[in-house]
């Protein structure tokens, strides 16, 4: 089903959708990669599982009404998607205080956010994906004042989702990372994938890190983390 290649990024490729204008594959790969790509690793089985993973959550939004790129899992490491035109900002959700907050603004390990904060980041690997406000995602990219309200009423329409199905199999999302895309017609939805490369994600019993952080301090087993949470979301399903 795959065509000429659109794109590579750090965890994934894109590909045209031979025969299906306006559709593109997504082929999800096996690095793992930290620091802005400064630390990068490959372990056998990532992709299955990060396709996986995200193809249960994607048809979780579907179910309770938010639109997203997803149309169908082709095979263990591939999606089908409606092709977008990504919006260059990554907006991050987040509940607790854990990462590049605490540290930037001193704020204590673990705090629990009275309100979801939202924050957007220029996507540009040759600036390092700098935090940014309103004004300048007006400044450096193509979204519009009323489109920035809407990614975030979208942004925080999926928290509340993505609190509740966590919650229901023992875990606490910390903070995430989202993308989101124009499709033809102008309509935003949201894009890439939701997994646990993109979640911070706590054991509510133990407290065990369940995400990407396991890599980026050197101190798990990627794919058995990531294996648990696919486990739970299949027993939930």
């Amino acid at each position: 089903m795959k065509a000429d290649l659109v794109y590579e990024g750090k965890a994934k490729k894109v590909y045209q959708a031979e025969g299906r204008p306006g559709e593109l594959v997504l082929s999800y790969k096996n690095d793992a990669t930290a620091f802005n790509g400064k630390k990068k690793e490959s372990f056998e089985g990532k992709g299955e599982l990060n396709n996986s993973i995200s193809t249960l959550i994607f048809q979780k939004l579907h179910k309770s009404g938010i639109e997203t790129h997803f149309i169908e899992k082709l095979n263990d490491t591939e999606q089908l998607v409606v092709q977008t035109e990504i919006i260059p900002l990554e907006v991050v959700v987040r509940n607790i205080a854990s990462g590049s907050i605490a540290k930037r603004l001193g704020i204590e390990e673990k705090t629990i956010f009275e309100k979801p904060i939202i924050e957007f980041y220029y996507k540009d690997d040759a600036l390092g994906d700098p935090l940014i406000n309103d004004e300048h995602a007006l400044y450096v990219t193509t979204i519009t004042e009323a489109e920035i309200s809407e990614v975030k009423q979208k942004a925080l329409q999926i928290n509340h989702q993505l609190l509740e199905l966590f919650q229901s199999i023992g875990i606490t999302l910390v903070d995430f990372k989202l993308e989101f895309g124009r499709k033809a017609c102008g309509d935003i939805v949201l894009a890439d994938e939701i997994s646990p490369d993109t979640c911070r994600l706590w054991d509510r019993a133990t407290g065990e890190k369940l995400d990407k952080d396991v890599f980026r301090q050197g101190n798990g087993d990627l794919i058995e983390v990531y294996n648990e949470i696919l486990q739970r979301l299949e027993a939930k399903a």
